[in-house]
Parts: structure tokens; sequence; C-alpha cells
């Protein structure tokens, strides 16, 4: 099996409390091909301390005042060259080995650019009080429904530099929430999502992350960010029409339309062949 680099890069501020675990469920892993960054925001914990204790396994990190969450991811991925890309936050979890699912279906499915596991919740003691059914996703899922609250769960998604490069090459620090939202709806424009039936990533909730007030913020600026994006398809349709009309009656057909038939396509899903021991769409 091939181990492509996989860069991890962990946010931290004042969460003690978690983060020593956060750690160990990313170094534990045993990944051999593993880029770990972490980015400290000027903590005033024990933070610190115990970012200490694992430095001599991370690649960089740093202890220092940031913009906030977004702005110390981009510090981090800045720093970082691993192929294969993703984030846990300090107070949630990768599950055991999950780090080798991910480099296999990459290696297994090499035209795939990012994937999502199975959204699943812990509560303070690691324990997986909900996991939310499999589904797929088109673009137009969030530009219609994004109020279900049925999101890509951040912790079980990773991509390809390649498309974090096509993207953007950043994380827009404009949203303090939905940054990782308005992320996905810039992937969407070049790849669809991938599902794996399978456990990645872990959101924790805790009684600091669990406020309707923090919810409410994230749907304000997830809505700005679809908002946008609907203003941006409409203005593509226009110029479509009045540049290419004339095509289109010439041909005596309607021309394929990639940019409108992106935002309704739907993957297929992936699946592990036992008799082949790889993943198949």
């Amino acid at each position: 099996m091939k181990y492509p680099k996989i860069t991890i890069v962990t946010p931290n501020y004042n969460q003690g409390e978690y983060l020593d675990r956060t750690i160990n469920s990313v170094l534990n892993q045993d990944y051999p091909n593993l880029e770990y960054i972490i980015i400290d925001g000027g903590s005033t914990d024990n933070s610190v301390e115990i970012i200490k204790k694992y430095e001599k396994q991370l690649t960089y990190w740093v202890s220092e005042k940031d913009g906030g969450m977004y702005d110390a991811l981009n510090k981090g991925f800045n720093r970082s060259s691993g192929e294969i890309m993703g984030w846990i936050n300090s107070d949630d979890f990768l599950h055991h080995k999950s780090l080798f699912i991910v480099a296999k279906i990459f290696s297994d499915l090499p035209k795939i650019q990012w994937i999502q596991g199975l959204p699943n919740v812990s509560n303070n003691e690691d324990n997986i009080v909900y996991v939310r059914p499999y589904r797929q996703y088109s673009q137009l899922d969030f530009l219609s429904d994004y109020m279900s609250q049925q999101w890509i769960q951040q912790e079980s998604t990773f991509w390809k530099r390649a498309l974090y490069q096509k993207a953007g090459n950043k994380i827009n620090t404009k949203y303090k929430l939905a940054g990782d939202f308005d992320l996905w709806m810039r992937f969407f424009q070049f790849e669809k999502i991938y599902a794996f039936n399978g456990l990645i990533g872990t959101y924790r909730i805790t009684n600091k992350n669990a406020s309707m007030v923090n919810n409410n913020k994230y749907l304000e600026e997830a809505s700005d960010i679809v908002n946008s994006i609907k203003i941006n398809i409409f203005n593509k349709i226009k110029v479509f029409f009045a540049t290419r009309i004339r095509v289109i009656k010439k041909i005596g057909k309607y021309e394929y339309i990639p940019f409108i038939s992106s935002y309704f396509a739907y993957p297929k899903p992936i699946r592990y062949n036992f008799k082949t021991n790889k993943f198949e769409l």
C-alpha cells in the first residue's frame, strides 16, 4: 500500500482540557507519512505545556496571538506539504487507524479529490452518541437546503492539495465560524465530494460549543455565502446566453453547460470490495 503524505493541522486556544486526547488521536494512528502541525493562539491555560510533551513528534508548532481559528489554519497549511490535507480541532478526535483508510481511498481511487466519512458526535467521555446516516451531496443541496443543517462534517473530511490550490489555497478569514462551509462551496466549483460509509473523525459536543448563539451565527454566515453563490450563478447564466446563443442556434441544440450541471451532480458512493481489498465506486 502507498502512504501519501497526509497533513493534519490542529488550531488551538485554551482547550487544554481536550487537547491531549486530540493530539494522541492523531499521533497514535502510527501513520508512517504524517505531517502534524499545531498552531496555538497564545493560550493562557496548560495548552503549551501539553504541546511541548509531544513536540518531538510534531512537524511544527507555535504559540502566538492570531486572528482566530481560520487564521491559525492558514498559518498551518501555509507551512505544510502533504498531498492530502485535513484539520482536527483541539476538542475533537480521529478514529483509530482512520488515516490509513483515508490514504487507501485516495490511492485506490486517484481521480477522487475530496472525501467525507460518516458524520458523528461524541460526548466529553469520548463516547460516540450519534452517527448520522449516509448521505450523498451535490452543491445544490447546500444552496437549497442548508438551513436543515445537514452539514459536511469537517472532522471527517479530507482533500487533495491540488484541489485546495484550485480553490484559492486558503480559508476565508472573513468568516469566524463558517469558514469550512465557504471552503466546501469553493471545492464544489471543481469537484464532487465522495462519501465513505465509515468513521474517520468525530465532533465533540461540550458545554462550550453547544451554544445556540454560535449556531445562529454560523447560519448567518452560511446564508451570506449561499447568497453570494446564487448571485454568481445568475451572472454566469446571463453571460453564457449573451455570448453563446448564436452558437446554440447554429448547432440546433442546447450546449452542455458544465458550470450549471455541476451544481446538480451526485457522486457514486465509495464501497469496499473485500475480495480485491480495494475501495471502488
